[in-house]
């Protein structure tokens, strides 16, 4: 039922633009893209790369040992996944790889894959919360003090002694996963700086871009942005993103002004925008020569 409920989404935004040619509006959109706007754009996602890759290298620093651009190569080849393959199928391209580059245990790779989520779900959510207009401060407030308490309590939770592992059946596959997850927690040092420094940028980044499409003034830009990623974490997701990531920013703009058809149109050119970042850096990482993956450190097999 969710993936009819996605193919139906990107099949209606697909309908919308191909109805009393909307597409003529999707180019005018791309005209107003002036050179100086597409290079900072290109140089904001470079960063949030860089920044990814640098979250990956401090939690598996252990593994990599000193081999960064291996960590990068990584991340553009995940970050192309994710936004070309439906239902996030992409998001296995990051164990598979981390597998292959450093030997990094199954168990280990989806335990960080599940924190990294986690944490870019909190630390949006945070932002969002903090900036959206409309929000009262005693709701603002209580808000990102529920989600600061979850993001402290929940790594603490894992590391706790259990005894699931003793109990069998799914309680001990589950008790790999806790002890994997604990693991990944444990491990990255500065785990939540790097997120908070990834999503800095990639929101102004995408705010600047989708400003310049619309146009309209950076905070129009800033509440299409953030609409656009919440409406990426939710459970009913368009093909490749398609339709629920356009949707979620043309909502996000209304209350500012933004008549939603032509949100839509400059939501549609950023996402263009976005993939084109993804799959081109993607390709290049995938093209360039990787050293061959050493073996699983013999202290962690455990988790494998």
């Amino acid at each position: 039922m969710k993936r009819l409920l996605a193919i139906a989404a990107s099949l209606a935004l697909l309908a919308w633009l191909a109805w009393d040619g909307r597409w003529q509006g999707l180019a005018d959109a791309f005209r107003r893209l002036d050179p100086l706007a597409a290079t900072l754009a290109l140089a904001g996602f470079a960063t949030s790369y860089i920044l990814r890759a640098g979250r990956v290298y401090d939690e598996f620093r252990s593994d990599a040992q000193g081999r960064f651009a291996a960590c990068l190569r990584i991340v553009l080849i995940h970050n192309a996944m994710v936004n070309v393959v439906p239902f996030r199928g992409g998001e296995a391209a990051f164990p598979v790889l981390l597998g292959r580059n450093f030997g990094t245990p199954l168990a280990r790779a989806v335990a960080s894959l599940f924190w990294f989520r986690l944490q870019d779900a909190l630390v949006v959510a945070i932002l969002a919360l903090a900036v959206w207009p409309p929000l009262p401060l005693p709701l603002r407030a209580a808000g990102i003090a529920a989600l600061v308490t979850f993001a402290w309590y929940l790594p603490r939770w894992a590391r706790a002694p259990h005894a699931w592992a003793e109990r069998g059946g799914a309680k001990a596959k589950l008790a790999k996963m806790r002890d994997a997850f604990a693991d990944s927690t444990r491990h990255a040092r500065f785990g939540w700086a790097w997120t908070l420094a990834n999503w800095s940028v990639k929101l102004a980044t995408q705010a600047w871009l989708l400003a310049s499409l619309v146009p309209a003034g950076l905070a129009v830009g800033a509440s299409g942005a953030l609409g656009a990623e919440l409406a990426s974490i939710l459970p009913v997701q368009g093909v490749a993103g398609f339709g629920t990531y356009e949707a979620g920013a043309a909502a996000a703009m209304l209350p500012n002004g933004v008549p939603f058809e032509n949100g839509l149109q400059a939501a549609i050119a950023l996402h263009l925008f976005v993939i084109a970042c993804a799959v081109a850096s993607g390709t290049f990482a995938w093209l360039a020569p990787a050293r061959p993956a050493r073996a699983a450190n013999p202290d962690r097999s455990h988790l494998s």
